[in-house]
């Protein structure tokens, strides 16, 4: 347990919290090459609640070098608590040189804020992968962060969209490449946008494929369309689907923000389940992504043994320009005792209840589906 008291800024360094308001958040945002999603206001608001969220900046010599959107949950009436910063700090801007100072400085920054001042447990879940281990293990160690005790390690396929198209459609292996040719000779429209009615048929074809496969959702699509009501037209998600005639058979939702595209959703309906449109849809992405200048896309998620479909799905689009990789992990730090324990007792709390309902789920499943009872149940990945 780390409990160290607060560690100055070097010199040149500056750190303000909650000082911007919405507007001049998101304009920061597009100023960094690894903002995502995540860290956007509307999100915050929507999952969390906008008097829930905190906005802190770091600037070296008045520029802003880095930024985070915290979000935070308390106890009431006690300063008992958790910070949460999912996918940052932000630390990359846009053409600019990587600095590891800029990320220290910048976890530096907000342990000060929100463990030593506040008395919360920070909780960072960076968005760094398992090849940057050595440098920033080292850096999150020296500041006073220790990794989550028992945490399940989060895995994705990272695609290099440096190559040309052509090459990236080479590298697919060739089960993708072979259902790709049977969707282009499929006649397949391909529609793309970000208006709320393109979102609402996407999850029309969701929860079609949700009930059957009876998926677990990772991640609310009902929740993530709200998100993009309130997101500037620059950081909304896109919507691509995939139609047969006047019926959309398939669909994808992504969020295309710094320099990374992230794949959220996609689905497929029952009557395109021949359609192959699926293949289709990712293929005109890669084209949209590389147009615009996008370097990495980001597939979200896999799970080989819980979700072997998902996997090889992925794994044949990005074939030999994907990178199989997994998170750093999450990483916390406190030196309030009664903020660590609370978190920790919520946490054994969330997941007995957590077991609780995959129990609850696995015997009314195997009352209405006998057969499949003892098949794993396969979660679409957060």
């Amino acid at each position: 347990m780390r409990t160290q008291s607060i560690h100055p800024l070097d010199a040149v360094y500056t750190s303000e919290v909650d000082t911007v308001d919405e507007q001049r958040w998101c304009g920061i945002l597009q100023e960094f090459d690894d903002a995502n999603i995540y860290q956007t206001w509307s999100y915050a608001a929507v999952t969390n609640g906008r008097r829930r969220a905190c906005h802190l900046i770091l600037k070296r010599n008045q520029e802003v070098v880095a930024a985070a959107q915290v979000r935070i949950e308390k106890l009431p009436f006690v300063n008992v608590g958790i910070a949460y910063v999912r996918w940052g700090p932000l630390w990359r801007r846009y053409a600019t040189e990587m600095n590891f100072d800029v990320f220290r400085q910048a976890i530096r920054a907000l342990r000060n804020e929100f463990a030593c001042k506040r008395g919360l447990v920070l909780r960072l879940f960076p968005a760094l992968f398992d090849d940057d281990s050595p440098r920033f293990s080292a850096i999150l160690d020296e500041e006073g962060f220790s990794s989550v005790r028992n945490q399940s390690p989060s895995r994705t396929i990272l695609m290099n969209l440096s190559p040309p198209l052509a090459d990236l459609r080479e590298g697919m292996r060739g089960a993708y490449k072979r259902n790709l040719k049977l969707a282009e000779r499929n006649g397949l429209e391909v529609v793309e946008g970000s208006e709320d009615q393109l979102f609402a048929t996407f999850i029309d074809i969701y929860k079609e494929m949700v009930s059957r496969k009876r998926f677990v959702a990772g991640s609310d699509v009902d929740q993530f369309r709200l998100v993009q009501a309130q997101l500037p037209e620059k950081l909304k998600m896109r919507i691509m689907l995939c139609k047969a005639g006047a019926d959309a058979v398939a669909g994808l939702v992504f969020s295309a923000i710094g320099k990374t595209a992230i794949y959220l959703f996609g689905a497929t309906s029952n009557a395109g389940m021949k359609s192959r449109g699926s293949y289709l849809l990712h293929w005109k992405l890669l084209g949209w992504l590389r147009q615009r200048g996008f370097v990495i896309y980001n597939l979200h998620g896999i799970n080989q043994a819980r979700n072997p479909g998902t996997y090889k799905f992925k794994s044949d689009l990005a074939g030999n320009n994907g990178k199989d990789v997994s998170f750093l992990g999450r990483f916390d730090s406190h030196t309030s005792i009664s903020s660590y324990l609370g978190v920790e007792c919520g946490e054994a709390l969330r997941t007995i209840n957590g077991t609780l309902r995959e129990l609850t789920k696995t015997v009314r499943d195997a009352r209405l589906w006998p057969k499949a009872a003892t098949k794993t149940v396969t979660r679409v990945a957060d």
